[in-house]
C-alpha cells in the first residue's frame, strides 16, 4: 500500500456478527493500521424493516471486546441526502434509468432466459419506453432504479487476488433503488467509499463481480475507486458455508464460551494466508507482520475445535499484565493476583476457570483418597510443614514423606496432590502450595 490507507468495515444491522464477518472487520483493521491509517465503523442500516437498534449495540460491543477500536462511525440512514443527489446526477446524465417490471415479470423473464440457455442478465427493455409509455405506466406502477453499465471489460489489481478482469456486458444493470424506495449497497457504498475518502476495501470473494460493477459507478460518478482485495471465503468443518444466523459461530457465543478475543483476532488474521496461526502477545504483533499478499484464493476451513484449542495455548502464554483487570473483576485480591496466575494461568483453558482454582485456594476442598492410600495420606498430613507456606513447602513436605514412606514418582506425588486440591492434575503445586489458606 503507497497511500496512507482509510479502511471500513460496513455491517447491515440485521443480525450478529459470525466469523465470516469478523475476518472482513480484522483485515480492514489490520490493513488501516499496518500503515497508520484510518478504520471506520460504518453501519449499513438503509433496510429500515430489518435493522435494529439492538444489532448496532452488539456489533460495537463485539468490536470493542475484540480490542478493534474505530476512528469514526456513520451509518448509512443519516446519509439518504447524499445518495439521493448521486442518484439524480447519474438519472441527468443517462447512467441510471426507471424500470417498472415487477419482481415476478422479472423472474419469468429469467426463468425462460435459462430455458433457452441463456444467460439471465437483465435486457434493458425499460430504455426503449417512450415517455408517454413511462407516464402511463406511473399510473400503476412504482419504479426502480438501475445503473446503466458501460459494457466494457473492467480490469484491476486486486490486492489478495492478483489481476481481475470481469466483462460487464454479461452482467445485468444493478438495482440502484428499489420500487419500494430502499436504496441498495451498489450506490450507497460507492456514494459512502468516494465521499469518506475510503483507499482501500478488503471484503471476500463472493463480492468481486459486484466490485467490477461498483468501480464502474465510481468513474460514472467521476470519483476515483478504491483499491480492492477480496479475500477467500470460510467455510465451516465440513465445508459448508457460514451463516451470519448460525449461532454456535457467532461472535456473541463464541465471547460467552470463554473464547480468548486475542486468539479469535489471530486466528481471522492469519487464517487462509501463509503465517502459521499461533499465539501472539498483542494485536501489535499482528499489525507489525500484516500482509495482505500472503492470502490465497482458495475457501479456508474455520473449525471451532481449533479456535478453542488455539484460544487456550493464548491465554496460556498471556503475561500477568494483560489479565490483571480480569482476575480482579472475578474477586482475587491484588496482593495475591500475580503469584496466583503464575500458578493456575499455564493451566487453563478459560479464564474463567481460573475462578474456581481461586476459590480452592480461599476454602479448600474435599480431599481425594485412593482406596489403599489412607494410612499414607493420614501420616502425611502429619508431616505438613507449619505455615506461612513458602515456595519451598511442596519441596519439604514431599522430601519429609518420601524418607517416611519410601514412596516416590507417582505413587509419592499424587496422592499428595490429591490430599490438597482433590484433583489429578493442576497447577504446579510448589507454585500453587503457597496460595493455598486451608487445610
Amino acid at each position: 500500500m503507497t497511500t496512507t490507507p482509510s479502511t471500513r468495515f460496513a455491517p447491515s444491522p440485521t443480525g450478529r456478527l459470525h466469523v465470516g464477518n469478523l475476518r472482513t472487520a480484522v483485515l480492514n483493521w489490520l490493513a488501516a493500521r499496518a500503515g497508520g491509517g484510518r478504520f471506520v465503523l460504518r453501519i449499513d442500516d438503509t433496510d429500515t424493516e430489518r435493522s435494529e437498534e439492538r444489532y448496532v449495540e452488539a456489533i460495537r460491543r463485539d468490536l470493542d471486546w475484540l480490542g478493534l477500536g474505530w476512528d469514526a462511525e456513520v451509518r448509512q440512514s443519516e446519509r439518504a441526502d447524499l445518495y439521493a443527489e448521486a442518484e439524480a446526477r447519474l438519472m441527468a446524465e443517462g447512467r441510471a434509468y426507471e424500470c417498472f417490471e415487477t419482481p415476478e415479470e422479472l423472474d419469468l423473464r429469467r426463468k425462460k432466459q435459462r430455458a433457452m440457455g441463456r444467460p439471465p442478465v437483465y435486457d434493458r427493455a425499460a430504455l426503449s419506453l417512450s415517455d408517454d409509455e413511462k407516464a402511463a405506466l406511473r399510473q400503476t406502477r412504482t419504479p426502480h432504479v438501475r445503473f446503466l453499465l458501460s459494457g466494457t471489460r473492467l480490469t484491476w489489481h486486486d490486492l489478495v487476488r492478483g489481476e481481475e478482469a470481469v466483462e460487464l456486458s454479461a452482467l445485468s444493470d444493478p438495482v440502484l433503488r428499489r420500487a419500494d424506495g430502499q436504496l441498495l449497497y451498489t450506490l450507497a457504498s460507492v456514494v459512502d467509499d468516494a465521499e469518506m475518502g475510503i483507499t482501500h476495501v478488503v471484503r471476500g470473494a463472493d463480492h468481486v463481480t459486484n466490485t467490477a460493477a461498483q468501480i464502474d459507478l465510481f468513474a460514472a460518478l467521476g470519483a476515483t475507486a478504491p483499491a480492492f482485495g477480496h479475500h477467500s471465503l470460510l467455510t465451516g468443518p465440513d465445508g459448508e458455508g457460514l451463516s451470519k444466523r448460525l449461532g454456535s459461530l457467532s461472535l456473541e457465543e463464541l465471547r460467552e464460551g470463554g473464547v480468548e478475543p486475542l486468539a479469535l483476532v489471530s486466528m481471522m488474521a492469519r487464517l487462509g494466508s501463509s503465517a502459521p496461526v499461533e499465539p501472539v502477545a498483542s494485536l501489535d504483533g499482528l499489525v507489525a507482520d500484516f500482509d495482505l499478499s500472503r492470502f490465497g484464493r482458495a475457501p479456508t476451513r474455520f473449525d471451532p475445535e481449533e479456535l478453542a484449542l488455539h484460544s487456550a495455548r493464548t491465554l496460556r502464554g498471556l503475561p500477568f499484565e494483560a489479565v490483571a483487570t480480569r482476575l480482579h473483576a472475578l474477586g482475587i485480591p491484588e496482593a495475591e493476583a500475580q503469584a496466583f496466575w503464575s500458578a493456575v494461568g499455564p493451566n487453563l483453558d478459560r479464564l474463567a476457570e481460573a475462578e474456581t482454582w481461586w476459590a480452592l485456594c480461599r476454602e479448600g476442598t474435599k480431599a481425594a483418597i485412593a482406596p489403599g492410600d489412607e494410612d499414607f495420606v493420614e501420616t502425611a498430613w502429619t508431616l505438613l510443614p507449619p505455615r506461612p507456606w513458602g515456595g519451598d513447602a511442596w519441596s519439604a513436605w514431599t522430601s519429609a514423606v518420601k524418607a517416611h514412606s519410601g514412596r516416590k514418582g507417582r505413587a509419592l506425588f499424587l496422592p499428595l496432590r490429591r490430599a490438597l486440591t482433590g484433583r489429578d492434575k493442576g497447577p504446579d503445586m510448589a507454585l500453587l502450595m503457597p496460595l493455598l489458606r486451608r487445610p
